[in-house]
């Protein structure tokens, strides 16, 4: 019984382990996003947000720092992304808050 636990709990550690090793995630260029939006925030007429089926999407006119915090305030990812259309996916669901130059909203995914 005690043995069986035990394989279990190492089981659940190597997923864990495994799950943590994944490559971050990271903004990629994209075209333009699906027409139908789930949020859409206007930040600081230099950027602008929409949230679409697990992706972030951010439109801006020239760089931004972008800083992506959890719901507790730990920062999960911070990234200066170009002028134009860029996109992150997450592997979690939840809420997050996003930090686009001097702006902070507040993103359910």
């Amino acid at each position: 019984m005690i043995t069986k636990r035990l394989a279990g709990l190492a089981t659940a550690f190597a997923i864990a382990a495994a799950t943590v090793s994944a490559a971050p995630p990271a903004w990629e260029e994209v075209t333009s996003p699906q027409p139908s939006v789930v949020q859409s925030f206007e930040m600081d007429g230099q950027a602008d947000v929409t949230v679409l089926d697990g992706y972030i999407y951010i439109w801006s006119q020239k760089p931004v720092t972008v800083k992506l915090f959890s719901i507790l305030g730990q920062q999960i990812h911070q990234e200066t992304v170009q002028p134009g259309i860029h996109r992150l996916k997450l592997g979690s669901k939840g809420i997050f808050i996003l930090k686009a130059g001097s702006l902070t909203k507040r993103v359910t995914l």
